[in-house]
């Protein structure tokens, strides 16, 4: 009997299109949830086969291999990761970063360079806004807590960085995608084609994922909806490769990472 294909996906509404078809025990996947992060430390460490990983992070881990044609991407607003702010961005002096994504504190840290010319103090902080908005000028928040919080209430606005990235660059951004070891012999081209089937799947039925994800709160079930359908798409088309080749290039020339990574496929 062969062994099932170890999955670590990223616990926010945005993943769950592509695994939404993958919960059936018949599926041959195993598939655990972490925050981005961990879903790479875990795939860092041989714990599972494939990370649906912070784009990112594939440069910091040699010989991977990107699952083709699935991502999530963004082409304009992504809604789920932000800057909030009580003053305008130019006179931000420190902002407070939810590290649980590397790409999103990455892309911050090109924004503020290129994009708003700044060069504020990034200080670590959990994803509280209102407490982080007490220590900080500004706040980067990512997934459920960025799309879902009351930031008109905390007294901020958002600066929504996919917008601010397609605007600026013209390309979509690629903010995750599955990857696994180049010698992962398990990730076969049936397998690749699951994860393909399933995405779709997973797109078709976007408003019943959001309903469900915000099951006993109706009143997000209607930006979850918006978002799922208005926001997020999981195809890593040619477009999105040259707006992911674009973020590696902005990030090496920050020395965010130390080189651009070569990207390769199963």
């Amino acid at each position: 009997m062969s062994r099932r294909v170890r999955l670590g996906a990223v616990e926010y509404l945005n993943t769950r299109p592509l695994v939404y078809a993958l919960d059936e025990s018949s599926a041959g996947f195993d598939l655990r949830f972490d925050v981005p992060s961990v879903c790479f430390e875990r795939l860092a460490n041989q714990e599972i086969d494939l990370g649906l990983i912070p784009s990112i992070t594939y440069a910091a881990l040699e010989g991977l291999r990107i699952v083709p044609g699935i991502a999530i991407v963004s082409a304009g607003p992504v809604a789920s990761v932000a800057i909030f702010a009580r003053q305008p961005i130019d006179r931000v002096r420190t902002l407070a970063l939810d590290t649980s994504s590397r790409t999103s504190v990455a892309l911050t840290r090109i924004l503020c360079a290129r994009v708003f010319e700044v060069s504020p103090s990034f200080v670590s902080r959990q994803p509280s806004l209102a407490a982080m908005l007490d220590d900080c000028d500004a706040a980067l928040l990512i997934g459920d807590p960025a799309l879902f919080v009351d930031y008109e209430a905390a007294g901020a606005t958002k600066i929504d960085l996919g917008e601010i990235w397609t605007r600026w660059t013209h390309l979509p951004f690629v903010w995750a995608f599955w990857a696994g070891p180049a010698n992962a012999d398990i990730v076969t081209p049936n397998v690749v084609d699951r994860l393909r089937r399933a995405r779709d799947a997973g797109v078709v039925a976007s408003d019943e994922i959001a309903a469900a994800y915000c099951d006993g709160a109706p009143a997000l079930q209607d930006a979850a909806r918006r978002y799922l359908r208005e926001n997020i798409a999981y195809k890593l088309d040619e477009a999105a490769l040259e707006g992911l080749q674009r973020f590696y290039r902005e990030a090496a020339a920050i020395n965010v990472i130390r080189s651009m990574p070569d990207i390769a496929f199963f």
